[in-house]
């Protein structure tokens, strides 16, 4: 299960965002059961932030709602960015060079 969730943010306070997102990343999302990975990623004019992370299952990533951590950065982050859009993705195919 892949989330991409897309931030619209002041681009002086993009750097801001992707401390949070990487704080909260490190301290608490890749300790949780079912977490893969994460990737934060930062447009060209700084305007969007995107975090482009993988679960083992949507159970998995449902679940992290119940930890008071999760909200409390969730909190921290939607008060720094504009706004955002979370979308759950289910992966269907995966291309390498060879």
């Amino acid at each position: 299960m892949t989330l991409i969730n897309t931030f619209t943010v002041d681009p002086a306070r993009a750097e801001d965002l992707l401390e949070t997102l990487s704080r909260a990343t490190e301290q608490t999302m890749r300790h949780l059961p079912g977490f893969v990975s994460a990737n934060l990623h930062v447009s060209d004019d700084r305007r969007h932030v995107a975090n482009y992370a993988q679960w083992v299952s949507a159970a998995d990533f449902k679940a992290i709602f119940d930890d008071p951590a999760v909200a409390a950065h969730m909190r921290e982050a939607a008060e720094i960015a504009e706004s955002f859009a979370p979308i759950i993705y289910e992966l269907r195919e995966s291309h390498e060079r060879r």
